[in-house]
């Protein structure tokens, strides 16, 4: 089966031969194409700032630049593939030479996601997609149905979180070609896993982005970023920047059959049109062809606009399938640890009533002040929506990597919590992630890291140590010194996973309690999440640290939690129905008789109409 996505710019390869080059160029009168190092060939204007030019003799495999009146020469922003990374040519590259061999693949429903973030050059030693594929059995034993790639789009250097990418259709070649990346995606289908990718529309990197030398449009200056002006998507000339990004998924969903999106920040992004890009883009997500088949739009929003995720009246997606909900990672991680510094401070006094509500409402904030915000008003009214609307995590790249030196919770926290939280985690309704490692609690950090040119660099290391300089542990200057330089080489491989720990204590019996939890939720817990609605959640505080929830599941079973978070035994009414799990520190005779240790969590099911 052959897939390709036809775009109104960048390199298309014709079906009668030649390839059509196209550039929106409004910011210069005239365009040229250098085609393999060769002499450079005028481009013909047309109207709106576009320049075109069809090539008879020009084909897959060759390379090419833009040449702009200065005599500067740029890679194509729609670039499929930068062999030699964000300064050099583009490659063409003919979609239609890769057979694809999962044409039966229709996707999952979103009940069923169990999502595995990773990071493509840190994920295996070879860091690559090839790599990847190597442990895609590995993950569906381990019970995880959605891979949640970070961001491939070509980034400067070797190494990258990926969110400095500046080419948003190429795959870095640090990683393979784009053939190997559909490689990648077709193994995963093969063996029953989506996968999703993560994009940024709300900025482009600081190298390599050449935009501004003949687009300046794309930009709008009346709205300022931590980026410098806004990407344009309300100004003049908007519209042709809007069709970059709704290609842009168009081309992941279509010519790489991905299963989702997650859009980066999109509290980030300047847009005061209406419908505004957000809508646009959930409008090309419905538009997909094909659409018998499953896609997901997952949003990450520190706003917590519960409008990009509502349902109409049979349920149904208006716009976003689910966000990252990192409130109730807030709530599990003040739980865990006790620090209560930076955003913390606003889960500080009710951490365990925080959770509750993230359970059984979605957001922990919908409107109300954040003292972390100096009392600006965060959320909105989210407790009409589906537990299936907000992704529960206890860590991910940023809650890790934005970490001074990267320590993971399982480094902050005693064993006895993390089964506690990981249990509610992996069998609460809504779609748990889990970051790369974190199911057998790795000794690898997660750093930040980069590979910038030397005066980026040296900006980008400064920057980070300064940024740290805020908080008391590192108001001594060798102190931060200490903290990670994120251009060294050391940073990126510290983070690189060792897989030999899963055969060795303790990591093996983590990594089985993942197993046996993501088996239970397989098992008695998915199949009943669809058509629950809200599920009609139930919460009681039995203690400050303490909590109850009932849901009623789609076929009106009961599922129940309940969970003590705190170092106080404490004594509770045993609920009805058969006990899926107990944490190992409560076995059944003590839950029977109403005892309730420390950081235990038992999980019941009652079969049948809710009682």
């Amino acid at each position: 089966m052959k897939r390709q996505h036809n775009m109104p710019f960048g390199a298309e390869v014709l079906d009668e031969g030649g390839v059509r080059f196209r550039l929106w160029a409004p910011g210069v009168d005239t365009v040229g194409l250098q085609l393999d190092g060769a002499a450079e060939r005028p481009m013909i204007a047309a109207a709106g700032g576009w320049f075109e030019l069809t090539v008879a003799e020009a084909q897959a495999g060759n390379r090419y630049l833009f040449k702009l009146p200065d005599g500067l020469l740029v890679p194509d922003p729609a670039s499929r593939f930068n062999p030699d990374d964000v300064h050099g040519a583009s490659e063409v590259v003919a979609p239609a030479d890769f057979d694809w061999p999962d044409g039966e693949w229709r996707g999952r429903p979103w009940e069923e996601a169990v999502i595995y973030e990773l990071h493509i050059g840190s994920f295996t030693k070879a860091g690559d997609f090839t790599g990847a594929i190597e442990r895609l059995d590995y993950l569906v034993e381990l019970g995880v149905t959605a891979l949640e790639i970070m961001p491939v789009s070509d980034f400067p250097g070797q190494r990258n979180w990926g969110y400095d990418g500046v080419l948003p259709f190429a795959p870095d070649a640090a990683y393979g070609r784009p053939e190997d990346f559909k490689r990648l995606v077709a193994a995963a289908h093969e063996r029953g896993l989506m996968v999703l990718l993560d994009v940024v529309y709300n900025h482009f990197g600081p190298e390599g982005n050449y935009l501004h030398a003949y687009a300046p449009d794309f930009f709008n200056p009346r709205h300022e970023t931590p980026w410098g002006a806004a990407i344009n998507f309300d100004g003049e000339g908007s519209r042709a920047v809007r069709d970059f990004f709704v290609h842009n998924v168009l081309y992941w969903l279509e010519e790489f059959h991905l299963d989702g999106l997650r859009l980066d920040a999109i509290h980030a992004i300047c847009d005061d049109s209406s419908p505004d890009i957000i809508e646009d883009l959930a409008a090309a997500f419905k538009a997909v062809p094909g659409r018998a088949r499953h896609v997901h739009m997952v949003l990450e929003n520190e706003h917590n606009q519960a409008r990009y995720l509502t349902r109409d009246e049979s349920g149904r997606l208006v716009h976003g399938t689910a966000q990252w909900n990192d409130d109730i990672h807030h709530c599990f991680h003040v739980l865990a640890t006790g620090e209560t510094d930076g955003y913390y401070a606003d889960y500080a006094a009710e951490p365990a009533r925080l959770l509750g509500r993230c359970l059984t409402e979605g957001f922990a904030y919908q409107g109300e002040a954040s003292t972390f915000a100096h009392g600006k008003l965060r959320g909105e009214a989210s407790a009409h929506l589906p537990p299936a609307a907000f992704i529960n995590f206890l860590q991910n790249h940023d809650q890790i990597g934005n970490r001074a030196f990267g320590e993971r919770l399982s480094h902050l926290a005693s064993p006895l919590t993390m089964e506690a939280v990981t249990s509610v985690l992996l069998l609460a309704p809504q779609p748990p992630l889990l970051f790369m490692g974190e199911e057998f609690a790795t000794t690898q950090p997660f750093q930040f890291f980069c590979d910038f040119g030397p005066e980026l660099a040296r900006l980008v290391t400064e920057g980070r140590r300064r940024e740290f300089g805020r908080f008391a542990r590192f108001s001594d200057p060798e102190v931060r010194a200490s903290i990670p330089d994120p251009n060294a080489l050391a940073t990126f491989e510290a983070g690189v996973l060792d897989w030999s720990a899963i055969e060795r204590a303790p990591h093996r019996a983590t990594l089985e309690l993942h197993r046996q939890l993501l088996t239970l939720r397989q098992q008695w817990i998915a199949p009943r999440l669809a058509g629950m609605g809200n599920g009609d959640p139930q919460l009681k505080l039995l203690s400050p640290r303490c909590l109850s929830i009932n849901w009623t599941l789609g076929d009106r079973s009961l599922l129940t939690l309940l969970a003590n978070l705190g170092e106080d035994a404490l004594a509770v009414t045993p609920p009805d129905g058969r006990l899926l799990f107990a944490t190992a520190n409560l076995d059944a005779k003590a839950l029977a008789s109403g005892q309730l240790p420390a950081w235990s969590v038992a999980w019941h099911l009652h079969l049948g109409d809710r009682p």
